[in-house]
Formats: structure tokens, sequence, C-alpha cells
């Protein structure tokens, strides 16, 4: 494992402009995040020695690379939680330094430091620094995540040519706590496929940077599944178990236990068979231990490394923006719509006697009759319902002012002395005023729509009445409006939208057809029930057994009504139906309930506007 080593005190980077102000808005949040007041941030591009970030425990200091902001440094404040979220990747990488800074409190002596047992504790430092500021701060997770790309993939990623590494993620020996992270930025659609030898030491590496964190809770087990199963092929079942005891242990071990992870190291150099006091296996010997056959195309162990990094970055991905609508198309759409609507009703409620149009069929009203008393004292009660569901109190409003009218306050006006007696410009408003307003109540549009197919014919009698008595209801209701239709082999109206009528039109329910989208249509243009600022309510009496091109045409008039605010009430027969999407069914076991039923919907239509 390549490290950047750093053994003298390297000279600090110093912004200027605007990176400098931005230093310090992360200076600003370095002790929130680790508890001590002796740390600085330096954000700079070109700071972090090569690396995004780095921390150097003899500076006391954290450096971020600035070109990995993303953003113009003039625009960014990291001390608002919601700037952050422009910025990810970096945060989480400081994040991880802060970690760092807080946790890694142990040493190696000069002799340990190019050691194998000693890259080996400081792999298991990088998953247990983030175990302790999860437990911590459980909210940092999320930030850990975002950066987990640029932390781990630099440790596999190789110059060509070299067999050494560009950058490395990993504390760096013989300065603790030193932590350098990759220059690599990709997005979360690909990840960069490094070399990666099937070796046990590398195999080590993966497990130790990529499963253990899944362990200590920063990374999702489903996300590093794939990579287990490889890293199984590579070392063995009984071997990684017996790694992920040695993480386990690590996460347990004290911050400033420099002999407990260094043991831990030198552990996990035998069970991966490494000499523990020789240099770690550099990537030469890898290569030449794989075959050269193998060296120039990513292993199994390499892909699913870059596998798991995609997994994690997606996970963590906003959700795609729904496209932006377009507006012209919309106002077309919603043009025609209104124009045939126009259409249909005049087709339907605009010729004398109101015969309606449409296909062939018998479609047609049966007679006319006296209404019971039963109907007219349903009327009535249901009028009266409606005229209390669309009372409004009247409103209180109570305003302040400096000058009269109004009741004056004391307090105010002595605050107002004191103000003009300091200098200042009075700002007190001494004068209260009530207001009381009536609300205007909303106006009802009510369209209700019966299907005369032959399986409805239980629902004729009661859907007629229902007609009757609503229309009357309606009619003792300012600027209310009614209209039924019904609908099968033609479209015809039983009542007509600002008539009151006399008689009851009784009908038939004997069709083969359904004429569902032209008595939607119909009803719409006749009540407005697609224009705002009404109480709407289409009602709809059908099984919803229709053909297929009335189902289709039928559910996007159904959608579009409910968009604008107009509810929809489906009742259903208690056999087989279909009701439409965005419509509230109702099951009526007993047709005699329709009037009710239909009331109480009309009712909750005007109280809820």
């Amino acid at each position: 494992m390549s490290t950047h080593l750093i053994t003298t005190r390297p000279e600090p980077t110093t912004p200027s402009g605007a990176w400098l102000k931005l230093s310090a808005a992360f200076t600003d949040q370095i002790t929130h995040l680790t508890g001590r007041e002796d740390l600085t941030v330096t954000c700079a591009p070109g700071a972090g020695l090569g690396s995004p970030g780095c921390f150097i425990p003899a500076l006391a200091t954290i450096e971020l690379d600035g070109t990995h902001l993303g953003h113009s440094p003039a625009t960014c404040d990291p001390r608002r939680p919601s700037d952050r979220e422009r910025y990810p990747a970096l945060w989480g990488v400081f994040v991880h330094e802060a970690a760092h800074a807080r946790h890694s409190r142990w040493t190696t002596t000069p002799e340990e430091a190019p050691t194998a047992h000693a890259e080996a504790a400081t792999i298991l430092e990088e998953s247990r620094i983030e175990a302790a500021q999860v437990r911590r701060r459980p909210a940092d997770r999320r930030w850990l995540r975002a950066s987990a790309r640029q932390l781990i993939l630099a440790d596999f990623t190789t110059r060509p040519g070299t067999g050494t590494a560009t950058t490395s993620a990993a504390t760096t020996p013989g300065t603790p706590g030193t932590d350098t992270t990759s220059t690599a930025a990709h997005g979360p659609e690909t990840a960069e496929i490094p070399h990666v030898a099937m070796t046990p030491w590398q195999a080590g590496r993966a497990a130790a940077l990529l499963l253990a964190r899944a362990d200590a809770e920063v990374l999702d087990t489903d996300e590093v599944a794939a990579l287990k199963a490889t890293i199984t092929e590579v070392i063995g079942a009984s071997r990684l178990s017996a790694l992920a005891a040695l993480w386990h242990l690590a996460h347990a071990t004290a911050d400033d236990d420099a002999a407990t992870m260094l043991e831990l190291g030198r552990r996990w150099c035998t069970i991966l068979g490494t000499d523990p006091d020789a240099p770690p296996p550099s990537p030469e010997d890898e290569r030449e231990e794989e075959g050269d056959g193998e060296s120039s195309r990513p292993s199994p162990l390499a892909a699913a490394i870059s596998a798991a990094l995609v997994a994690i970055a997606t996970a963590d991905a906003p959700p795609a923006l729904p496209p932006l609508p377009d507006k012209a198309k919309e106002r077309q759409e919603n043009k025609t719509a209104r124009e045939r609507a126009e259409r249909a009703a005049r087709a339907v409620f605009g010729e004398p006697g109101g015969h309606g149009t449409g296909g062939r069929g018998d479609t047609a009203i049966k007679r006319t009759r006296q209404p019971t008393p039963g109907e007219q004292g349903a009327a009535r009660q249901l009028a009266r319902h409606l005229k209390a569901a669309a009372h409004r109190e009247r409103v209180t409003i109570t305003t302040t002012s400096a000058t009269p009218p109004g009741r004056l306050r004391m307090r105010g006006a002595l605050a107002a002395d004191a103000q003009r007696a300091a200098g200042a410009t009075p700002t007190a408003e001494p004068f209260t005023r009530t207001i009381r307003r009536h609300i205007p109540a909303p106006p009802l549009r009510v369209g209700i729509a019966c299907d005369v197919s032959g399986s409805m014919h239980r629902f004729a009698a009661p859907v007629a009445s229902a007609a009757w008595i609503l229309a009357r209801a309606t009619a003792h209701i300012p600027d209310a409006r009614s209209a039924t239709v019904i609908f099968g082999d033609r479209v015809r109206p039983i009542t007509h939208p600002g008539r009151a009528p006399r008689q009851v039109s009784e009908f038939s329910a004997s069709d083969g057809t359904e004429r569902f989208c032209h008595a939607i249509d119909a009803l719409e243009a006749a009540v407005d029930l697609a224009r705002p600022g009404a109480a709407r309510l289409l009602v709809i009496v059908s099984d919803g057994v229709f053909r297929a091109e009335e189902l289709t045409d039928g559910q996007q008039r159904i959608t579009r009504l409910t968009r604008t605010g107009c509810a929809v009430l489906w009742l259903t027969p208690d056999t087989t139906h279909y009701p439409m999407h965005g419509a509230h069914t109702v099951t009526l076991t007993d047709p005699a309930e329709t009037a009710a039923t239909i009331g109480r919907a009309a009712a909750r239509a005007l109280a809820t506007t």
C-alpha cells in the first residue's frame, strides 16, 4: 500500500482572497466535528499535499484541495448545512480528516513505519476512526458515504507503468493521523477500475477498506455483498472470518492504544501469509505473482471494488428531477379539452327538449312523474344541509397602526414616547383596530353521470330520484348548479344546469354500450367542473365495464379533473365493478341510498372548500 510519508513539518499552504474566507468558514466548523479548538483548516487549490484532503498532526492542520470544491469559493459557505449539499464529497473528506484529528492518537516509530504490519495497522485505522465518528456523531454517516469513492479508490489507483499508487487514503506510518485521499472525482454513474492483483494482500486491503466499513455501519452490507464473495474466492472463508475478527477488535480499540493496533497489524500479516517485519508486497511483486498475462486487464477483484463504489454512489445519488412541464403543450391540451367539452355540452344540453346526440340506441327518458312526498322532504332536508355546509363564520382581523382610527393602547403610546425622547424614529403602533368580515360561501357545482347499460338496471329509479332531489336542493343555494345525464348508446340529459325540474324524469337501463367520455365532457362544460373557485363534485354511477377506448380516454378525463381540484365520487353496485383511479369509490348494497350518499358528498365538498 503506497502512502505519503511525511517525516518533517511541511510548509503550510497559504490561501488568499475568497479561499481565505472559505478556509475560515471550514475552521469555524472543525470544533463541532472534533471537539478540539486548536485545529485550523486550509482549503485552496493545490492544498492537501497532492490529495483532496489530509490531516497534519505536527501542524494541527487539515488541508483540503479546493480544486475538488466544484464551485466558486465566493459562493460557498460551509457554515450553512444546506450549502454542504453542493459539495458532499469534499465535505465528507473533511469529516473523515476530522475523525482522524479526533481519534488517531497513536504513533509508530521510524523503524516500524515501512513494515507490513504497520501498514496493516494503518489500513485498520481507516474504518476504526469512521466507526468512532459515527458512534459519536451518527449524522456524519451520510457524509462519510459521500466521500467513500475518494477515500477508497485512491488505495487501488496506480500510475501507469510505475506500479506505485498516485494517492492513498490511509494514515501515514511514522506520522499517525496523517491522512491523504484520492484526487479522483468521479460521478455516481461510473467508477474508475484500478489495477488490483488477485493476491491475498490486495484482497485483505479491499476487505479492510470496504467490508470493515460495512461492519462499522458506514456502508450497507448489500452494497459490498458481491465484493465479499470475490474476496472469499481469493483468500477463503476462514481467513476472511479471521480478518473480520481483527477489524472488530480494532473498532473497539482506544484512540491512543498503539500497541494493540500494531499487534493487530502483525496478526493481519500472519493470516495473509506476509512477513510482518518486511516491507509490504509491492505492486510489481504482485503483478509477477499474478502473471504477466493478467496484468493488462482488470481483475475480478478490481471489477468488484469498482462495482461496490458505484453501488454506494448510486444509493446516495439524489433522485432524478422530473422533466419540466411543457407549458405551451399543456395550454394547448387544456384548450383542446375545453373546446371538446363545450361541443359536447351544446350537443347534450343545447338542443330543444334536450334530446342530445350520440350513437344510435334506445337511450331515452321513459316517462315523467310528480315527485313523491318523500322526495320533496329529502330535497328540503338536503337544501338545509347544503346551506349549513356553505355557511362561513365571520373572520376577525386585528390590525395595529401608529395613527387613528382604533383603540389607543397605553403601553404602545408610552413606547412611542420613549422612542421619540431617545431621538429614535418611533416604531410603536399604539392604535389597534378590529375588523370582522364575512367570507362568501363557495358556489357548488355537481354533475351526475349514470350508466344505463343493462347491468345497471337496479340503479335507474334511484338515480332518477337522486337527480331530482339534488336539482331541487341546489336551486335554494345561491350560485349553485347541478346537472344529470345518462349515458349508454347515447348521452341524454335528465336535469339541466340552472333549472329546478318540477317532475321526476325516469329512464330505463337496457343499452348495450356506454359513451362515458362524451357524458363527462358534457357535464364538465355544463357546470364548470374544471374551473377552480367552486366546490366541484362529479358523481359517476356505473360498474365501470366499458370498451377499451372509453376506459383509456375516460381515465385521462378523470385524472385531469382531479388535478384541477374536482372531487370524483364513484358509486358502484355490489357486484363486479371497475372504478377508475383517482375517484372515491362507494359500493352501494342498497340502491335506495344513492340520494343520501350523493347529498353527503356534496355537503362535504362544500364544507372543505
